[in-house]
C-alpha cells in the first residue's frame, strides 16, 4: 500500500502497511472521511508527527491518546494544537510544569512543530477522531500502527527518552526495553490528575541531562 508519510519511516513500517489490519484501518478513515463527517486532524496532518521528526532524529518520544476533538485543535501532533487556536488545559499544564522545571516562560503559541523539529516524536496512539467525539477511532487498528512504531524506535535505536504521561501512555509503553532507553512515568497533565504527580515531575530537565549524558543536544523546550 502507497502511504504518504515521511521517507524514512515509509521504509522502516513498510511491513505494517502491508498487513491486513492496515487496509481495513485505512479503508475506514477514507470511508469517515468521504461520508462527510468532521474528522480531525485533516487528512494532510494525519501523520504530521512524522513529517517534523525522522526516523533518524528521533531522540524523545511523548506519547498521548487521541488528537483533540474540537473545531481547529489538532494538528497531528500529541497535546499541540495550531497557531492561534487556544491551548487545552493539559497543554496549559504542561507549559506550566516546562516554566517550574527549566524556568522557560508560558509561550503563546501552543504549536509543539518547534519541538518536533528537534527530534521530539509527539505520537498519539489514535492518530484521527470524529469531531466532538472522544475515542471515536479507537480500536480500528491505529491502536497496533502506533504499537509497531513504538517496537520499531525501542528495537533499533539506543538511548531515547519516552516520556509517558497516565496509565494509558504508561501501558502501551510496556513494549520499551527499558535497558537500551530512559522511560520517565507520571501522572497525566490533565487537570483532574496533574496534582497527583505530574507537577514536579521535572521531565524536561530529566531528559536533557539524559540525552547529553549520551553525547546527543538537549531539546530547546
Amino acid at each position: 500500500m502507497d502511504v504518504k508519510i515521511e521517507s524514512s519511516w515509509k521504509n522502516k513500517l513498510s511491513e505494517e502497511f502491508e498487513k491486513p489490519y492496515f487496509g481495513t484501518l485505512t479503508t475506514f478513515v477514507k470511508g469517515e472521511y468521504m461520508a462527510g463527517k468532521t474528522i480531525y486532524p485533516p487528512p494532510k496532518q494525519i501523520f504530521n508527527a512524522f513529517e517534523h521528526c525522522s526516523f533518524d532524529a528521533v531522540k524523545v518520544v511523548i506519547l498521548g491518546q487521541d488528537p483533540y476533538h474540537g473545531p481547529g485543535q489538532a494538528n497531528g501532533l500529541c497535546f499541540s494544537v495550531s497557531d492561534a487556536v487556544k491551548q487545552p488545559p493539559s497543554l496549559q499544564n504542561i507549559f506550566k510544569e516546562l516554566e517550574s522545571d527549566l524556568g522557560k516562560p508560558i509561550p503563546d503559541s501552543g504549536n509543539l512543530e518547534r519541538w518536533a523539529d528537534q527530534g521530539v516524536l509527539l505520537l498519539n496512539a489514535t492518530l484521527t477522531v470524529q469531531a466532538r467525539s472522544a475515542g471515536s477511532h479507537q480500536g480500528k487498528g491505529w491502536e497496533a500502527f502506533t504499537d509497531a512504531v513504538i517496537k520499531k524506535l525501542s528495537d533499533e535505536k539506543e538511548n531515547l527518552v519516552f516520556i509517558l504521561w497516565g496509565r494509558y501512555a504508561q501501558d502501551k509503553g510496556a513494549v520499551i526495553d527499558e535497558q537500551k532507553h530512559l522511560v520517565l512515568k507520571s501522572a497525566h497533565p490533565s487537570p483532574f490528575s496533574a496534582h497527583s504527580g505530574f507537577f514536579g515531575s521535572k521531565p524536561f530537565s530529566k531528559a536533557n541531562a539524559y540525552l547529553i549524558m549520551h553525547g546527543k543536544n538537549a531539546i530547546d523546550w
